[in-house]
């Protein structure tokens, strides 16, 4: 039985790692060996009692044992502890510093080489993930050390005189009820997550902003922070009700051949906290932010427990937070987790819950390798001469009595050059470089594994240079014709402008030019607009009153022509709606009057307003009290902009002409 327990954990290794096995294919090729496992490293950090009198007369349930291990009540059995043990253990008298030092500042490193690192804070919410990835200006957290350190670092690195020149950027988002939102960019909207073909997780649209110092960072993301969506809960005061993601790119190109280039992500992850909502008392918008924080928690956990068993799928796109997790978790970056919990005995079914998903991930085997490639320009096509491209035949007539000494089986049978071995490749130097760069490192695979003869991606030379010989004849054949078409197009206008007369006796064998024809444009449709019966009989009644819904309108439209010096006009009628601004402005303030007063039951009165949405208009008034304009409905769930246009025809009219608009 005990035989059987390493083997089994190493075959549940082994089925995890698989996971990411498909996304570093090209780095395992060009490397020549499989990229060493590298498991995700757990530190646990206990805050201190939030209230110190609280806490002098309550002893916590949580209490360390040395620095990697901990024990908590067993609540089945208060007689019994529960014991963990993690790679670091941070207590409640820990300081920022400790925790950056000790777990994250080691792993800054990799992104030199070229790899990726991911830190996470996880943890229940009210437990200090926020404070531990922030911090505060006297005590400043994991984001704002790691970002002086690593700037420092690149500085370092990329001085003059350094094999590698290096550049930073920076992107920041928030994931919100499955929305990726760009905080350095609010007004971009909902972005969608793509992965590329080397199984590269990214976010097209993405803001990036290039930092060179801890200055300018400051400067992108602490009005970014502003922008991230936080409310407040019996729980807490600002309460994270997004998860954040702050993606640091580290470029680097070499400054001399073969002018390599390698590009290292650090994701800084501060996780938005499970909650229960007996406890938090969460209602309406809050209830439904509250459910989508603990979903996107839950699909986490499943990918934990998927790559954990080796299973054949694991669900990382069944949410937008797992799907962006792909690389930290059973990918190819160092994963740091910090899991936040609090000492409180009310806190304990959460830290139990807290600590079990702490354990399950230290078991998630990831597989970083470095993410290097060949710049562009480092890939110059090769010229081939006149010679290269005729067949053997035709080459061997075109050289000179000198040149068949040098064709002799003596010069064949030296080796060729780097040039000549990949001579073939002239006509794929508009491919991609990174699949070019593939073809170029499977060939060298082969050849460093024995093949004799041709390489690859020369084997069938004889008829490439026969097809591409037959192309360029095909060209300058074409080509000819043109001229010879445009000449006898020339001669042809020349003789008619000399001697008119002769117009009509002209050669049929002559071409001329072709006739040019008058291009019509169709009429576009009429379109009306039918308003209420009730809305007309008023403006009947109404002398004063002057309320234009149709007005007929002459417009000219022109006839193109090829062969016309100015181009024709044509009358046309068309319709076009005419509609006062006192009537635009007397719906707009029944409907405005109808948001702020009305209740759930006469806010469906309205067209395009279900049960569902006049809940959730009445949930926000009482949020953030009364409209100021209509145009406030876009900041409220369900109603985005593209509806404001079509919901505003389809009631402004309707109000104005007397229908039932006020609360009931």
């Amino acid at each position: 039985m005990d035989a059987g327990l390493p083997a089994q954990r190493r075959r549940r290794e082994m089925a995890a790692a698989t996971s990411g096995a498909g996304r570093c294919l090209l780095s395992k090729v060009r490397a020549g060996r499989r990229p060493p496992p590298a498991r995700v490293r757990v530190a646990v950090r206990l805050r201190p009692f939030v209230d110190e009198i609280a806490g002098a007369n309550d002893a916590p349930c949580v209490r360390g044992l040395d620095s990697c291990s901990l024990e908590i009540s067993n609540w089945r059995n208060h007689q019994e502890t529960l014991k963990y043990q993690f790679d670091a253990f941070y207590g409640e008298r820990s300081s920022q510093q400790d925790i950056y030092a000790g777990s994250v500042q080691p792993i800054l490193r990799h992104l030199l080489e070229g790899q990726n690192a991911s830190v996470l804070a996880y943890g229940p919410t009210g437990a200090g993930k926020t404070h531990t990835m922030l911090g505060s200006p006297e005590q400043p957290g994991v984001i704002p050390r790691a970002l002086m350190d690593l700037l420092q670092l690149t500085r370092e690195e990329g001085a003059e005189g350094r094999p590698w020149a290096l550049s930073v950027t920076m992107s920041y988002l928030e994931i919100y009820q499955e929305k990726v939102l760009d905080l350095l960019d609010p007004t971009s909207g909902d972005l969608v997550i793509r992965e590329d073909c080397r199984g590269n997780i990214l976010i097209p649209g993405l803001t990036q902003k290039p930092i060179t110092s801890f200055t300018d960072f400051e400067q992108h993301f602490l009005p970014a922070s502003r922008n991230r969506t936080v409310g407040a809960t019996r729980l807490n005061q600002r309460s994270s009700r997004s998860h954040a993601v702050l993606l640091v790119k580290v470029d680097q190109r070499e400054r001399l051949a073969p002018f390599r280039q390698r590009e290292g992500k650090l994701y800084l992850i501060d996780l938005a906290g499970s909650e229960d909502n007996r406890r938090t008392g969460n209602k309406g918008l809050r209830l439904k932010e509250s459910g989508a924080i603990n979903t996107s928690l839950f699909v986490l956990g499943k990918v934990v427990d998927a790559l954990n068993q080796g299973l054949p799928r694991v669900p990382y796109r069944d949410s937008k937070l797992t799907r962006l997790l792909q690389d930290s978790l059973g990918g190819s970056a160092h994963s740091i987790l910090i899991a936040n919990i609090a000492p409180e005995r009310r806190f304990y079914l959460d830290t139990v819950t807290a600590l079990n998903f702490a354990a399950r991930s230290k078991e998630v085997i990831n597989r970083p390798f470095t993410n290097e490639s060949l710049q562009p320009h480092a890939l110059a096509p090769v010229r081939l001469s006149q010679k290269e491209l005729l067949g053997p035949t035709e080459a061997k007539r075109a050289r000179g009595p000198e040149e068949e000494e040098i064709g002799s089986p003596e010069a064949l049978a030296a080796p060729a050059s780097d040039a000549q071995k990949l001579s073939p490749l002239q006509k794929l130097s508009n491919i991609d470089p990174a699949m070019l760069e593939r073809l170029l490192s499977l060939d060298r695979l082969l050849g460093s594994q024995g093949s004799q003869g041709t390489p690859l991606l020369s084997t069938p030379r004889r008829e490439r240079m026969v097809l591409m010989k037959t192309v360029e004849e095909k060209d300058l054949e074409i080509e000819r014709l043109k001229v010879k078409q445009k000449e006898l197009e020339a001669k042809v206008l020349a003789q008619e402008a000399a001697d008119p007369k002769e117009k009509e006796n002209c050669s049929p064998t002559m071409l001329r030019p072709l006739a040019h024809r008058t291009v019509s444009v169709a009429k576009p449709l009429k379109k009306a607009v039918v308003m209420p019966l009730q809305l007309l009989q008023e403006q009947a009644a109404s002398q004063n009153t002057e309320v234009h819904i149709l007005k007929k309108k002459g417009r000219k439209r022109k006839l193109e022509s090829l062969d016309a010096s100015e181009p024709e006009e044509k009358a046309e009628d068309c319709w076009e709606p005419q509609i006062s601004r006192e009537l635009l402005a007397h719906g707009r303030q029944k409907i405005l009057d109808l948001l702020n007063k009305g209740s759930a039951r006469d806010l469906r009165s309205l067209q395009r307003i279900g049960q569902k949405k006049a809940q959730l208009i009445v949930g926000w008034r009482e949020l953030h009290g009364p409209f100021s304009q209509v145009e406030d409905l876009e900041r409220v769930e369900g109603i985005s902009g593209k509806q404001m246009e079509s919901f505003l025809k389809a009631n402004i009219l309707g109000l104005a002409a007397g229908q039932r608009c006020g609360p009931s």
